[in-house]
Protein backbone atom coordinates (compact mmCIF):
# COMPACT_ATOMS: atom_id res chain seq x y z
CA UNK A 1 0.00 0.00 0.00
CA UNK A 2 2.80 2.39 1.09
CA UNK A 3 4.80 1.79 -2.45
CA UNK A 4 1.55 2.60 -4.20
CA UNK A 5 1.67 5.85 -2.58
CA UNK A 6 4.73 6.60 -3.33
CA UNK A 7 4.45 5.66 -6.57
CA UNK A 8 1.67 8.00 -7.08
CA UNK A 9 3.31 11.33 -5.75
CA UNK A 10 5.12 12.31 -9.03
CA UNK A 11 2.25 11.97 -10.84
CA UNK A 12 0.50 14.31 -8.61
CA UNK A 13 2.80 16.74 -8.77
CA UNK A 14 1.97 16.14 -13.02
CA UNK A 15 -1.96 16.50 -12.12
CA UNK A 16 -1.11 19.91 -10.55
CA UNK A 17 1.18 20.93 -14.09
CA UNK A 18 -2.38 19.76 -15.65
CA UNK A 19 -4.39 21.33 -13.55
CA UNK A 20 -2.84 24.85 -13.72
CA UNK A 21 -2.78 25.08 -17.84
CA UNK A 22 -6.52 23.99 -17.74
CA UNK A 23 -6.99 27.02 -15.54
CA UNK A 24 -4.73 28.89 -16.93
CA UNK A 25 -7.40 28.34 -20.17
CA UNK A 26 -10.66 28.51 -17.91
CA UNK A 27 -9.28 32.01 -16.68
CA UNK A 28 -8.18 33.47 -20.12
CA UNK A 29 -11.35 32.26 -21.53
CA UNK A 30 -13.02 34.80 -18.66
CA UNK A 31 -10.45 37.61 -19.32
CA UNK A 32 -8.62 37.26 -16.50
CA UNK A 33 -4.94 37.24 -18.58
CA UNK A 34 -2.56 38.39 -16.32
CA UNK A 35 -4.12 35.26 -13.86
CA UNK A 36 -3.81 32.97 -17.24
CA UNK A 37 -0.40 33.71 -17.23
CA UNK A 38 0.88 33.42 -13.79
CA UNK A 39 -0.81 29.86 -13.72
CA UNK A 40 1.45 28.95 -16.68
CA UNK A 41 4.56 29.83 -14.37
CA UNK A 42 2.48 27.55 -11.65
CA UNK A 43 2.58 24.93 -14.21
CA UNK A 44 5.89 24.99 -14.30
CA UNK A 45 6.83 25.05 -10.70
CA UNK A 46 5.30 21.26 -10.81
CA UNK A 47 6.85 20.67 -14.15
CA UNK A 48 9.94 21.22 -12.59
CA UNK A 49 9.56 18.75 -9.76
CA UNK A 50 7.34 15.58 -10.66
CA UNK A 51 10.60 14.05 -12.47
CA UNK A 52 12.92 15.00 -9.78
CA UNK A 53 10.84 13.68 -7.15
CA UNK A 54 10.10 10.29 -9.32
CA UNK A 55 13.84 10.21 -9.80
CA UNK A 56 14.89 10.47 -6.09
CA UNK A 57 11.61 8.62 -5.13
CA UNK A 58 13.09 5.42 -7.56
CA UNK A 59 9.40 5.72 -9.30
CA UNK A 60 10.25 6.20 -12.82
CA UNK A 61 7.15 5.09 -15.13
CA UNK A 62 6.28 5.18 -18.53
CA UNK A 63 2.99 6.21 -17.74
CA UNK A 64 4.87 8.93 -15.84
CA UNK A 65 6.48 10.06 -19.15
CA UNK A 66 3.31 9.77 -21.33
CA UNK A 67 1.12 11.92 -18.40
CA UNK A 68 3.99 14.56 -18.19
CA UNK A 69 3.88 15.11 -22.34
CA UNK A 70 -0.10 15.51 -22.45
CA UNK A 71 0.65 18.01 -19.53
CA UNK A 72 2.70 19.99 -21.23
CA UNK A 73 1.32 20.33 -24.25
CA UNK A 74 -1.60 21.99 -22.42
CA UNK A 75 0.26 23.61 -20.18
CA UNK A 76 2.92 24.94 -22.40
CA UNK A 77 1.75 24.55 -25.73
CA UNK A 78 -2.07 25.02 -25.56
CA UNK A 79 -2.70 27.70 -22.87
CA UNK A 80 0.49 30.11 -23.93
CA UNK A 81 -0.80 29.82 -27.77
CA UNK A 82 -4.48 30.64 -26.56
CA UNK A 83 -3.16 33.64 -24.25
CA UNK A 84 -1.13 34.81 -27.43
CA UNK A 85 -4.24 34.58 -29.46
CA UNK A 86 -5.95 36.75 -27.14
CA UNK A 87 -3.74 39.68 -26.95
CA UNK A 88 -2.68 39.47 -30.27
CA UNK A 89 -4.16 41.63 -33.46
CA UNK A 90 -6.26 39.38 -35.44
CA UNK A 91 -4.25 38.68 -38.84
CA UNK A 92 -2.90 35.53 -41.01
CA UNK A 93 0.63 35.72 -39.29
CA UNK A 94 -1.22 35.81 -35.89
CA UNK A 95 -3.63 32.84 -36.71
CA UNK A 96 -0.11 31.35 -38.08
CA UNK A 97 1.80 31.42 -35.42
CA UNK A 98 -1.43 30.65 -32.96
CA UNK A 99 -2.00 27.08 -35.12
CA UNK A 100 2.10 26.65 -35.07
CA UNK A 101 2.89 27.05 -31.49
CA UNK A 102 1.27 23.66 -30.35
CA UNK A 103 1.32 21.82 -33.32
CA UNK A 104 4.99 22.08 -33.22
CA UNK A 105 5.28 21.42 -29.31
CA UNK A 106 3.24 18.53 -29.97
CA UNK A 107 5.59 17.20 -32.50
CA UNK A 108 8.46 17.69 -30.24
CA UNK A 109 7.35 15.96 -27.20
CA UNK A 110 6.51 12.99 -29.26
CA UNK A 111 9.44 13.12 -31.01
CA UNK A 112 11.42 12.94 -27.22
CA UNK A 113 9.08 9.87 -26.31
CA UNK A 114 10.04 8.26 -28.95
CA UNK A 115 13.26 8.85 -29.27
CA UNK A 116 14.79 10.41 -26.06
CA UNK A 117 18.23 11.83 -25.40
CA UNK A 118 20.60 11.72 -22.44
CA UNK A 119 22.28 14.77 -20.79
CA UNK A 120 20.42 16.99 -23.33
CA UNK A 121 17.20 18.09 -25.17
CA UNK A 122 17.04 17.86 -29.25
CA UNK A 123 15.09 20.98 -29.93
CA UNK A 124 13.86 23.67 -27.35
CA UNK A 125 12.09 22.22 -24.43
CA UNK A 126 7.77 23.14 -24.45
CA UNK A 127 8.42 24.91 -21.33
CA UNK A 128 11.31 27.06 -22.50
CA UNK A 129 9.02 28.19 -25.15
CA UNK A 130 5.75 28.45 -23.20
CA UNK A 131 7.21 30.20 -20.58
CA UNK A 132 7.82 33.38 -22.72
CA UNK A 133 4.93 33.30 -24.29
CA UNK A 134 3.28 33.32 -20.65
CA UNK A 135 5.95 36.19 -20.19
CA UNK A 136 4.86 38.02 -22.27
CA UNK A 137 1.19 37.59 -21.92
CA UNK A 138 1.47 38.86 -18.08
CA UNK A 139 2.45 42.43 -19.68
CA UNK A 140 -0.25 42.08 -22.38
CA UNK A 141 2.24 42.32 -25.00
CA UNK A 142 2.25 39.78 -28.14
CA UNK A 143 4.99 39.15 -30.87
CA UNK A 144 3.56 36.85 -33.82
CA UNK A 145 7.87 37.01 -34.57
CA UNK A 146 8.78 35.60 -31.14
CA UNK A 147 6.04 32.68 -31.25
CA UNK A 148 6.82 31.37 -34.81
CA UNK A 149 10.42 31.67 -33.49
CA UNK A 150 9.76 29.50 -30.31
CA UNK A 151 7.48 27.32 -32.30
CA UNK A 152 10.59 26.51 -34.78
CA UNK A 153 13.04 25.97 -32.31
CA UNK A 154 10.84 23.45 -30.77
CA UNK A 155 11.41 21.24 -33.57
CA UNK A 156 14.64 22.37 -34.19
CA UNK A 157 18.37 20.00 -34.22
CA UNK A 158 20.12 22.86 -31.76
CA UNK A 159 20.84 20.72 -28.86
CA UNK A 160 19.53 22.23 -25.20
CA UNK A 161 21.53 21.10 -21.74
CA UNK A 162 18.89 19.60 -19.59
CA UNK A 163 18.86 21.13 -16.11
Amino acid sequence: MFQRIVKAVPNLFTIGNLLCGVLSITCNMSGLLEVSAVLIFFSAVFDLFDGRVARKLKVNSEFGVQLDSLADIVSFGVAPALLFHAIAAPSIFTSLAFILFPTMGALRLAKFNVKPTVGYFSGLPIPAAGLPLAGMGFFLYSNAWITLILALLMVSPIRVKKL
